[in-house]
């Protein structure tokens, strides 16, 4: 599979504690580099949310932002420990039964005995097992992203290498046609300047246009690193920085082909190829 570095996630969830919104989102960059906003609440769950990244990706500069918005406590459900109330119930029917003077306790007052009422003291543990589960969430969100974008990257990239074959195909089956041409316009300029010229002389100078003509060499080596891209491709991983390399040995024989143009249609072949594989390293900028 071939990701994509740059991708966005988001995840929202709600609790006691409040409601909790996490977004993820990757750019493009050398290493994998994450940045991390988080309320105070929340730090200590960073060093186990990097190591989450490193086990998901290889590349790419990483935002994550934590939004929390406490409940009010207006809104706030009260939970009524039964428990806890039956045991001061028989507590208070044993002290009345002591003495008929006592005022009965109102429920009011039962209510504000510590421990009737669950004040929410798991909350901070729940809030921080919702915040854990949502990461999780938005980590394969981000995860998933990167490969949908990825997959469009690849064939992006395929559809240009396959036109890059095109113009490196059109190239040579153009060469043997250009070398006869410029050949008889060697052999006849050559008999205008001088008609009594040696035959020795002649192939000398036919030799070294072939030699400077000759470019042979740079579309086998543009064959080649065709081949080296469709395999990366196919193999799929962290490939961004091969490809870019590739990019690289591309244009550099791109260059020498067209510095060895001998006609307006070579010429022409050469602007192509660069232009295709500009369009290539482009995209290749943004895999992982």
């Amino acid at each position: 599979m071939v990701n994509s570095m740059t991708a966005f996630a988001s995840t929202r969830g709600e609790c006691a504690g409040g409601s909790v919104v996490i977004e993820l989102r990757s750019y493009n960059h050398r290493y994998l580099d994450a940045n991390f906003r988080l309320p105070d609440l929340f730090r200590g769950q960073e060093p186990k949310w990097r190591e989450q990244l490193r086990g998901s990706l290889a590349r790419g500069k990483v935002d994550c932002q934590l939004r929390w918005q406490p409940l009010d406590a207006s809104t706030r459900e009260l939970a009524l420990n039964s428990d806890n109330l039956q045991r001061l119930l028989r507590a208070v029917e044993q002290v009345s039964s002591l003495s008929s003077n006592l005022r009965p306790a109102s429920a009011l007052e039962l209510l504000q005995w510590p421990g009737v009422l669950d004040q929410g003291d798991d909350s901070e543990d729940e809030l921080l097992a919702l915040a854990t589960n949502l990461f999780g969430q938005a980590l394969a969100e981000l995860s998933a992203a990167r490969a949908r974008e990825g997959e469009k990257l690849k064939q992006f990239i395929l559809t240009r290498l396959q036109q890059v074959v095109v113009e490196v195909d059109k190239t040579r089956q153009q060469m043997p046609a250009l070398l006869a041409h410029q050949r008889q316009r060697l052999e006849q300029k050559l008999a205008e300047i001088a008609a009594e010229l040696e035959p020795q002389r002649l192939e000398q100078e036919l030799v070294m246009l072939a030699q400077k003509a000759d470019v042979e060499e740079e579309l086998d080596r543009l064959q080649a690193h065709i081949g080296e891209v469709q395999l990366a491709l196919d193999k799929g991983g962290t490939i961004g920085r091969r490809l870019d390399f590739l990019m690289q040995e591309f244009n550099r024989e791109a260059n020498t082909l067209s510095s060895k143009s001998m006609a307006s249609a070579t010429t022409q072949n050469a602007v192509e190829l660069k232009v295709l594989i500009e369009q290539m390293r482009e995209q290749i900028q943004n895999l992982e």
